[in-house]
């Protein structure tokens, strides 16, 4: 993340500050930023980076030059799915699809089998071959083992030598497969890689027989004993049927082709009494209803018997003529007599006939009641034995469907065995050499440039990381972007390395880095408060030899300048400086102003050449900081504020020490000294906490002894002087400023 800092000689500018409605440049100002940051580590760590590749690279060539060549010869097969079905039988070849990538895994782990190569290995008698053993290393390595004679030892070490050296590349999207092998001699290359793909062939039809075979003895076991199975449940059938007098006839064919299951001698006769009783009831039923039609001569039987209806004819041709002789003659005269006696012999006639079918219709109904009656007493008697043969035929059905399902299982099986008995005969092999390896004219490898380009490379990102994992071990301020990102305290300036022995007269001069560098620093606290410059204001760091003395006077002397009454007051009395930076003794000073020896106005003394006034030190006193807790810190400021505008206080470092604290309690601002590139990052946040939980404020951070050209971070201080060009030639190994 970016942080803006204004130039410390503009402090009208502000902060970036990114509204919402502007993500986009936000993101990419953090990107450009995070970039910026990145190239700043590496450029000043540029020796962790480019080491390591020059390193690489020249291990690279070294070991390029001294590598012995070496050929990759490369042979193609091709392996299909599912080969040519000679015979379609089904379950001699796998039903699957040509995309089902388990198959070609399987194929490609087969490729690269250990046993695989020994097969090369004894083809092409390779274990025997000294020429071989010696060119591939394999010598060497057996005599290190002390192995040398051991047959065994040779064919394992040869084996593990062919798969080291053989590559197998899948075409991607096809069913081809390159097999490479790698060798000092050519010719080795091209007939080992033309002999695995030969053995692999081989293999493969090998493998098919094998399996046909044992395929084959697996049948002819299972048959064997679903053989005995079938019969023993036969047996058991047929013997229970037997003992429980089970009879069953033949099923018939039906339409569809499948046979009906047998049938049971009690269901046909149930079967046939059933049919014969309807009949018989349908009879019975048609000879009642003859009967109750009608009876004598009203019956249709009567209306349609030939005799009945000539007497019936007769009785009518007689009634009319006797009639008309009733109608001439009285009924004693003879003929009427005569004919009056032959009407009563056919009506008695008729009556006779009549009788005669109205006795028959009934006889008929008795004959079909009574056959209906013995047939359904026939059919009622078949039922129990019927339901009692069922009840016994339950274990027989038991039994019976056992023996259907053996007997399908050996069918089954039977006819699985035929068909691979037919395809066993017939040789099939779905991998077919596409082309063969040929002995190359130049050596894969070693290959100079790639070499050096991968080296490169690996030498880059061992130099990145070793630069980052540098970085990341250096806790120190390199880059004064990241002071306020790191501790949440505004950056006030930045001020240059300079010599230990010229920082005063570098401070008084107005063309120099360092007096530019304050000045900015000046300027920018004129904005730290609604009034300016805080009134009093006191100066401390971490630990000592940061810089914060040279600090101190620095702002005392240009806020002096500026035509400020100010004071500078040494309040590190436990070790002083100020005395010895403006090379006078340290007399009667603060401490004797608060231990109450001694009037302020009577330990100050001016300074015409800086334009200020100062108070030193003074003797050491035994406790300094329960002499600061008293009351006479607050009232010798008070009373310092009413002669003075600005009031400039050298503390004591914060790590160790209850001074500081103390002293930024009473103070109006503190500003924090920081050493660049020279104090750990979580010291000073320690340091700021302390301060914090003392209810200092803190005005912001100003970073000393800072080394543009070791740090390399491209940071613009706005000053109108380069400090490498002003300072370079005063830069010793090892300097640091004083505090």
């Amino acid at each position: 993340m970016r942080t803006n800092f204004p130039m410390l000689d503009r402090p009208q500018e502000t902060a970036d500050v990114v509204p919402l409605t502007a993500a986009g440049p936000a993101v990419a100002s953090q990107r450009e930023s995070l970039a910026k940051h990145y190239s700043i580590i590496f450029l000043r760590r540029k020796w962790y980076v480019l080491v390591p590749i020059v390193a690489a690279v020249i291990l690279a060539i070294i070991v390029t030059l001294l590598a012995t060549p070496r050929y990759t010869a490369t042979s193609q097969i091709e392996i299909k799915r599912e080969s040519a079905r000679i015979v379609n039988v089904q379950g001699v070849e796998p039903d699957t699809s040509t995309a089902d990538m388990e198959f070609y895994q399987t194929q490609y782990g087969l490729l690269a089998s250990r046993a695989l190569a020994a097969s090369v290995s004894r083809t092409l008698r390779l274990a025997d071959d000294e020429q071989f053993m010696e060119m591939m290393g394999v010598t060497s390595a057996l005599e290190s083992k002390g192995q040398l004679n051991d047959r065994r030892a040779r064919e394992e070490e040869v084996v593990t030598t062919l798969l080291k050296n053989v590559n197998i590349s899948p075409i991607r999207l096809s069913s081809l497969v390159n097999i490479s092998f790698v060798s000092p001699d050519p010719e080795t290359a091209a007939k080992v890689s033309n002999a695995w793909a030969e053995g692999f062939i081989a293999s493969n039809i090998s493998r098919g027989f094998e399996s046909t075979a044992y395929a084959r003895r697996y049948l002819e076991e299972r048959l064997a004993d679903l053989r005995t199975k079938l019969e023993e449940s036969e047996r058991q059938a047929v013997g229970y049927a037997s003992n429980q007098a089970i009879i069953n006839l033949p099923g018939n064919e039906v339409s569809t082709g499948d046979a009906a299951r047998d049938r049971s001698l009690v269901s046909d006769q149930l079967a046939a009494l059933n049919t014969s009783l309807a009949g018989a009831t349908a009879d019975r039923i048609q000879a009642e209803s003859r009967l109750g039609r009608g009876r004598g001569g009203t019956s249709a039987e009567a209306l349609e018997n030939v005799a009945i209806s000539r007497l019936r004819e007769n009785l009518a041709e007689a009634r009319a003529e006797y009639a008309r002789l009733l109608a001439d003659f009285t009924p004693e005269y003879p003929a009427a007599e005569a004919l009056k006696a032959r009407i009563d012999a056919l009506q008695s006639s008729l009556r006779s006939e009549e009788g005669r079918v109205g006795q028959t219709l009934e006889n008929q109904y008795r004959d079909a009641l009574q056959r209906e009656s013995d047939l359904r007493a026939q059919v009622e008697g078949l039922k129990g034995g019927f339901n009692d043969q069922r009840r016994r035929a339950i274990q027989y059905n038991i039994f019976q469907r056992e023996v259907d399902t053996n007997r399908q299982i050996y069918d089954a099986l039977l006819q699985r065995y035929k068909e691979i008995g037919v395809a066993s005969g017939v040789g099939s092999n779905n991998v077919s050499i596409v082309d063969r390896a040929s002995p190359p004219d130049k050596p894969s490898s070693p290959r100079p440039l790639l070499n050096v380009v991968i080296a490169a490379f690996a030498g880059l990102l061992a130099g990145v990381g070793l630069a980052l994992l540098r970085e990341q071990l250096d806790e120190g301020f390199a880059d004064p972007n990241d002071v306020e990102r790191r501790l949440g305290v505004p950056l006030l300036g930045v001020v240059p390395r300079v010599d230990e022995d010229d920082r005063i007269g570098e401070v008084r001069d107005p063309k120099s880095g360092l007096a530019e560098a304050y000045l900015s620093i000046d300027s920018r606290l004129s904005f730290a408060s609604e009034e300016g410059v805080p009134r009093v204001l006191t100066i401390t760091s971490t630990r000592p030899a940061e810089g914060k003395s040279t600090t101190a006077f620095a702002l005392a002397y240009w806020l002096a300048r500026s035509g400020s009454r100010t004071l500078y007051i040494d309040a590190d009395m436990r070790s002083p400086s100020v005395h010895e930076l403006l090379g006078v003794p340290n007399g009667a000073g603060l401490s004797n102003v608060l231990s109450g020896a001694e009037k302020l106005e009577s330990v100050v003394h001016s300074d015409e050449a800086n334009a200020f006034d100062y108070l030193t030190a003074g003797p050491q006193p035994p406790n300094a900081a329960e002499l600061l807790r008293g009351r006479g810190l607050s009232s010798m400021i008070e009373e310092a504020l009413t002669r003075y505008d600005q009031i400039v206080i050298d503390s004591p470092p914060v790590m160790g020490l209850a001074d500081a604290p103390i002293i930024g309690t009473a103070a109006h601002g503190t500003v924090f000294v920081v050493e660049a590139q020279g104090i750990r990052v979580r010291l000073v946040q320690n340091a700021l906490d302390r301060l914090r939980a003392s209810r200092t404020n803190i005005v912001g951070v100003i970073l000393t002894k800072f080394d543009a050209r070791r740090a390399k971070t491209g940071y613009d201080y706005g000053y109108g002087y380069g400090y490498g060009e002003v300072y370079g030639d005063k830069e010793t190994a090892g300097q640091k400023g004083s505090a």
